[in-house]
Protein backbone atom coordinates (compact mmCIF):
# COMPACT_ATOMS: atom_id res chain seq x y z
CA UNK A 1 0.00 0.00 0.00
CA UNK A 2 3.00 2.41 0.83
CA UNK A 3 3.74 2.54 -2.70
CA UNK A 4 0.76 2.72 -4.47
CA UNK A 5 1.37 6.44 -5.62
CA UNK A 6 4.49 5.76 -7.39
CA UNK A 7 3.88 9.17 -10.50
CA UNK A 8 6.65 11.04 -11.26
CA UNK A 9 9.05 12.61 -9.19
CA UNK A 10 8.05 16.38 -8.03
CA UNK A 11 9.45 18.77 -10.09
CA UNK A 12 12.01 20.88 -8.48
CA UNK A 13 11.17 24.67 -9.70
CA UNK A 14 13.74 27.42 -9.88
CA UNK A 15 12.16 30.64 -8.12
CA UNK A 16 13.81 33.35 -9.89
CA UNK A 17 13.22 36.41 -8.28
CA UNK A 18 14.61 39.80 -7.25
CA UNK A 19 14.47 39.79 -3.88
CA UNK A 20 16.46 36.50 -3.68
CA UNK A 21 19.31 37.15 -6.68
CA UNK A 22 20.42 40.76 -5.08
CA UNK A 23 21.18 38.77 -1.73
CA UNK A 24 22.84 36.11 -3.81
CA UNK A 25 20.37 33.06 -3.20
CA UNK A 26 19.24 30.22 -5.47
CA UNK A 27 15.33 29.00 -4.41
CA UNK A 28 13.80 26.24 -5.56
CA UNK A 29 10.57 25.13 -4.84
CA UNK A 30 9.44 21.22 -4.48
CA UNK A 31 6.33 21.36 -5.66
CA UNK A 32 5.06 17.98 -3.29
CA UNK A 33 1.85 19.44 -3.59
CA UNK A 34 1.87 17.75 -7.36
CA UNK A 35 2.48 14.77 -5.67
CA UNK A 36 -1.24 13.48 -5.90
CA UNK A 37 -4.59 15.41 -6.88
CA UNK A 38 -6.03 14.58 -4.01
CA UNK A 39 -3.52 13.23 -1.28
CA UNK A 40 -0.72 15.88 -1.71
CA UNK A 41 3.15 14.79 -0.93
CA UNK A 42 3.97 15.28 2.97
CA UNK A 43 0.27 14.43 3.51
CA UNK A 44 0.69 11.23 1.68
CA UNK A 45 4.22 10.83 3.47
CA UNK A 46 2.63 10.96 6.76
CA UNK A 47 -0.15 8.57 6.37
CA UNK A 48 1.02 6.05 3.61
CA UNK A 49 3.31 3.93 6.80
CA UNK A 50 -0.06 4.09 9.10
CA UNK A 51 -2.79 2.99 6.18
CA UNK A 52 -0.13 -0.05 6.23
CA UNK A 53 0.41 -0.54 9.67
CA UNK A 54 -4.22 0.27 9.90
CA UNK A 55 -4.50 -2.62 7.34
CA UNK A 56 -1.61 -4.78 9.21
CA UNK A 57 -3.89 -4.67 12.28
CA UNK A 58 -7.14 -5.54 10.73
CA UNK A 59 -8.89 -2.00 11.28
CA UNK A 60 -11.58 -0.66 8.45
CA UNK A 61 -11.86 2.73 10.23
CA UNK A 62 -9.38 5.38 10.56
CA UNK A 63 -10.47 8.45 13.10
CA UNK A 64 -8.28 11.87 13.23
CA UNK A 65 -8.58 15.01 14.65
CA UNK A 66 -7.84 18.51 12.71
CA UNK A 67 -9.22 22.06 12.21
CA UNK A 68 -11.86 22.88 9.92
CA UNK A 69 -9.31 24.20 7.54
CA UNK A 70 -7.56 20.88 8.40
CA UNK A 71 -5.33 19.91 5.10
CA UNK A 72 -4.73 16.44 7.18
CA UNK A 73 -8.66 16.19 7.22
CA UNK A 74 -9.18 16.42 3.73
CA UNK A 75 -6.46 14.09 2.60
CA UNK A 76 -7.09 11.43 5.56
CA UNK A 77 -10.93 11.19 3.73
CA UNK A 78 -8.98 11.25 -0.09
CA UNK A 79 -6.95 8.13 1.39
CA UNK A 80 -9.63 6.54 3.07
CA UNK A 81 -11.98 6.28 0.20
CA UNK A 82 -8.89 5.30 -2.29
CA UNK A 83 -8.24 2.04 0.00
CA UNK A 84 -10.85 1.01 1.61
CA UNK A 85 -11.16 2.34 4.91
CA UNK A 86 -13.86 4.57 6.49
CA UNK A 87 -13.29 7.47 8.14
CA UNK A 88 -14.08 10.16 10.96
CA UNK A 89 -13.18 13.04 11.33
CA UNK A 90 -12.84 15.02 14.53
CA UNK A 91 -12.67 18.61 14.23
CA UNK A 92 -12.23 21.29 16.46
CA UNK A 93 -14.90 23.46 17.37
CA UNK A 94 -19.11 23.95 16.70
CA UNK A 95 -20.71 22.74 13.26
CA UNK A 96 -20.64 25.62 11.18
CA UNK A 97 -23.08 25.38 7.99
CA UNK A 98 -22.78 25.35 4.98
CA UNK A 99 -19.23 23.15 5.36
CA UNK A 100 -15.97 24.90 4.24
CA UNK A 101 -14.88 23.34 1.12
CA UNK A 102 -12.40 21.36 3.17
CA UNK A 103 -14.78 19.48 5.02
CA UNK A 104 -17.47 19.89 1.91
CA UNK A 105 -14.26 17.42 -0.02
CA UNK A 106 -14.07 15.17 2.89
CA UNK A 107 -18.02 14.43 3.74
CA UNK A 108 -18.19 13.99 -0.38
CA UNK A 109 -15.22 11.17 0.36
CA UNK A 110 -17.10 9.48 2.49
CA UNK A 111 -15.54 10.89 6.16
CA UNK A 112 -18.47 11.19 9.03
CA UNK A 113 -17.45 14.21 11.17
CA UNK A 114 -17.92 15.09 14.66
CA UNK A 115 -16.80 18.21 16.73
CA UNK A 116 -15.30 18.95 20.01
CA UNK A 117 -15.58 21.96 21.58
CA UNK A 118 -12.00 23.57 22.27
CA UNK A 119 -12.20 23.24 25.75
CA UNK A 120 -12.28 19.42 25.17
CA UNK A 121 -10.33 19.19 21.74
CA UNK A 122 -7.35 20.27 23.99
CA UNK A 123 -7.64 16.96 26.07
CA UNK A 124 -8.93 14.85 22.89
CA UNK A 125 -6.17 11.97 23.67
CA UNK A 126 -6.83 11.86 26.62
CA UNK A 127 -7.89 8.04 27.67
CA UNK A 128 -11.31 9.52 28.19
CA UNK A 129 -12.07 11.28 25.57
CA UNK A 130 -10.50 8.15 23.15
CA UNK A 131 -12.45 5.93 25.28
CA UNK A 132 -15.88 7.80 24.51
CA UNK A 133 -15.07 8.05 20.82
CA UNK A 134 -14.98 4.48 20.76
CA UNK A 135 -18.16 3.96 22.13
CA UNK A 136 -19.67 6.19 19.58
CA UNK A 137 -17.69 5.13 16.60
CA UNK A 138 -16.68 1.65 17.42
CA UNK A 139 -13.26 -0.10 16.44
CA UNK A 140 -10.92 2.56 14.50
CA UNK A 141 -7.56 3.29 14.08
CA UNK A 142 -5.90 6.42 15.59
CA UNK A 143 -4.14 8.89 13.48
CA UNK A 144 -3.34 11.90 15.21
CA UNK A 145 -3.81 15.42 14.51
CA UNK A 146 -2.24 16.55 11.36
CA UNK A 147 -1.03 12.94 11.28
CA UNK A 148 2.18 13.34 13.42
CA UNK A 149 3.36 10.11 15.10
CA UNK A 150 6.68 7.84 14.65
CA UNK A 151 5.47 6.16 11.23
CA UNK A 152 4.44 10.14 9.78
CA UNK A 153 7.96 11.05 11.06
CA UNK A 154 9.83 8.41 9.24
CA UNK A 155 7.42 9.13 5.73
CA UNK A 156 8.85 12.58 5.93
CA UNK A 157 12.42 11.45 6.52
CA UNK A 158 12.00 10.01 3.32
CA UNK A 159 11.52 13.63 1.43
CA UNK A 160 14.99 14.91 1.51
CA UNK A 161 16.74 11.97 -0.65
CA UNK A 162 14.28 12.71 -3.25
CA UNK A 163 15.50 16.30 -4.15
CA UNK A 164 17.60 16.44 -6.88
CA UNK A 165 19.89 19.17 -6.09
CA UNK A 166 22.54 20.21 -3.63
CA UNK A 167 21.23 22.37 -1.03
CA UNK A 168 22.05 24.07 2.49
CA UNK A 169 18.79 24.59 3.95
CA UNK A 170 15.16 23.05 3.32
CA UNK A 171 12.21 24.54 4.48
CA UNK A 172 8.37 24.09 5.29
CA UNK A 173 5.49 25.00 7.03
CA UNK A 174 5.11 24.05 10.15
CA UNK A 175 1.46 23.05 12.08
CA UNK A 176 2.30 20.15 14.19
CA UNK A 177 5.65 19.57 13.54
CA UNK A 178 5.75 16.07 11.89
CA UNK A 179 7.11 17.35 8.43
CA UNK A 180 10.01 19.24 9.86
CA UNK A 181 10.89 16.38 12.25
CA UNK A 182 11.26 14.05 9.63
CA UNK A 183 12.65 16.58 7.16
CA UNK A 184 15.19 17.21 9.31
CA UNK A 185 16.04 13.79 10.55
CA UNK A 186 16.55 12.71 6.85
CA UNK A 187 19.17 15.93 6.09
CA UNK A 188 22.86 14.82 5.15
CA UNK A 189 25.64 16.88 7.50
CA UNK A 190 25.88 20.50 7.16
CA UNK A 191 22.22 20.87 5.59
CA UNK A 192 19.58 22.26 7.84
CA UNK A 193 15.91 22.54 8.22
CA UNK A 194 13.97 25.65 8.78
CA UNK A 195 10.12 25.53 9.92
CA UNK A 196 7.64 28.13 9.95
CA UNK A 197 5.08 28.31 12.27
CA UNK A 198 1.31 28.82 11.27
CA UNK A 199 -0.17 29.25 14.63
CA UNK A 200 -0.09 31.86 17.19
CA UNK A 201 1.85 31.22 20.26
CA UNK A 202 3.11 27.96 18.35
CA UNK A 203 5.82 28.29 21.05
CA UNK A 204 4.90 24.31 22.12
CA UNK A 205 5.98 23.02 18.56
CA UNK A 206 9.70 23.24 19.12
CA UNK A 207 9.53 20.92 22.02
CA UNK A 208 6.80 18.61 20.03
CA UNK A 209 9.52 18.34 16.76
CA UNK A 210 12.19 17.13 19.41
CA UNK A 211 9.62 14.92 21.36
CA UNK A 212 8.64 13.34 17.88
CA UNK A 213 12.28 13.03 16.61
CA UNK A 214 13.13 11.27 20.50
CA UNK A 215 10.46 8.79 20.28
CA UNK A 216 11.10 8.02 16.29
CA UNK A 217 14.79 8.16 16.32
CA UNK A 218 15.81 7.75 20.20
CA UNK A 219 17.31 10.99 20.43
CA UNK A 220 16.55 14.87 18.68
CA UNK A 221 18.45 16.56 16.08
CA UNK A 222 20.09 20.16 16.52
CA UNK A 223 20.08 20.79 12.82
CA UNK A 224 16.85 22.85 12.75
CA UNK A 225 14.58 25.53 14.07
CA UNK A 226 11.47 27.14 13.88
CA UNK A 227 10.34 30.55 12.99
CA UNK A 228 7.39 31.91 14.73
CA UNK A 229 7.26 35.21 13.48
CA UNK A 230 5.08 34.97 10.29
CA UNK A 231 1.88 32.99 11.46
CA UNK A 232 -0.42 36.36 10.40
CA UNK A 233 -2.76 35.76 13.35
CA UNK A 234 -3.02 32.45 13.83
CA UNK A 235 -3.91 29.39 12.16
CA UNK A 236 -5.89 29.52 9.16
CA UNK A 237 -6.18 33.79 9.97
CA UNK A 238 -6.07 35.44 6.64
CA UNK A 239 -5.41 39.34 6.83
CA UNK A 240 -5.47 41.01 3.38
CA UNK A 241 -1.54 41.70 3.61
CA UNK A 242 -1.60 38.09 3.76
CA UNK A 243 -4.30 38.06 0.69
CA UNK A 244 -2.05 40.72 -1.16
CA UNK A 245 1.08 38.18 -0.36
CA UNK A 246 -0.39 35.42 -2.35
CA UNK A 247 -2.14 37.27 -5.08
CA UNK A 248 1.47 39.13 -5.50
CA UNK A 249 3.37 36.06 -5.88
CA UNK A 250 0.63 34.11 -8.25
CA UNK A 251 1.00 36.99 -10.67
CA UNK A 252 5.07 36.88 -10.31
CA UNK A 253 5.48 33.44 -10.31
CA UNK A 254 2.80 31.51 -11.62
CA UNK A 255 2.25 29.76 -9.00
CA UNK A 256 -1.45 29.65 -6.50
CA UNK A 257 -0.14 29.38 -2.82
CA UNK A 258 -2.12 27.73 -0.16
CA UNK A 259 -2.86 30.64 2.84
CA UNK A 260 -3.17 28.60 5.56
CA UNK A 261 0.37 27.01 5.51
CA UNK A 262 2.40 27.41 2.30
CA UNK A 263 1.97 30.87 1.93
CA UNK A 264 2.87 31.68 5.78
CA UNK A 265 6.13 29.92 5.05
CA UNK A 266 7.43 31.11 1.79
CA UNK A 267 6.37 35.12 3.08
CA UNK A 268 8.58 34.31 5.67
CA UNK A 269 11.46 32.67 3.53
CA UNK A 270 11.35 36.37 1.04
CA UNK A 271 11.04 38.38 4.34
CA UNK A 272 14.36 36.13 5.77
CA UNK A 273 16.13 36.34 2.82
CA UNK A 274 15.58 40.65 2.36
CA UNK A 275 16.99 40.78 6.38
CA UNK A 276 19.82 38.74 5.35
CA UNK A 277 19.23 35.63 7.36
CA UNK A 278 20.44 33.56 4.72
CA UNK A 279 24.34 33.84 3.77
CA UNK A 280 25.34 34.90 0.71
CA UNK A 281 25.52 31.44 -1.82
CA UNK A 282 22.85 29.75 0.34
CA UNK A 283 21.24 27.17 -2.02
CA UNK A 284 17.39 26.93 0.21
CA UNK A 285 14.29 24.56 -0.93
CA UNK A 286 11.02 25.58 -0.21
CA UNK A 287 8.66 22.66 0.19
CA UNK A 288 5.10 23.42 -1.18
CA UNK A 289 3.23 20.94 0.94
CA UNK A 290 -0.15 21.31 -0.33
CA UNK A 291 -2.01 22.74 -3.07
CA UNK A 292 -4.29 25.92 -2.97
CA UNK A 293 -7.48 23.89 -3.19
CA UNK A 294 -9.95 26.72 -0.75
Amino acid sequence: MADVITGPPVPLVELRDERLTRRGLTLWLMRDDLADPEIPGNKWRKLKHNLTAAAGLGHRTLLTFGGAYSGHIRATAAAGHRFGFATVGVIRGEEHLPLNPVLEFATARGMRLTYLDRSTYRHKTDPEVVARLRREWGDFYLIPEGGSNDLAVRGCAELPREIGAAFDVICCPCGTGGTLAGIAAGLRPGQRAVGFSVLRGGGFLDAAVRDLQERTFGHAFANWHIEHGFHFGGYARRPPELDAFVAGFERRHGVALDWVYVAKMMYGVLALAEQGAFARDTRVVAVVTGPAAF
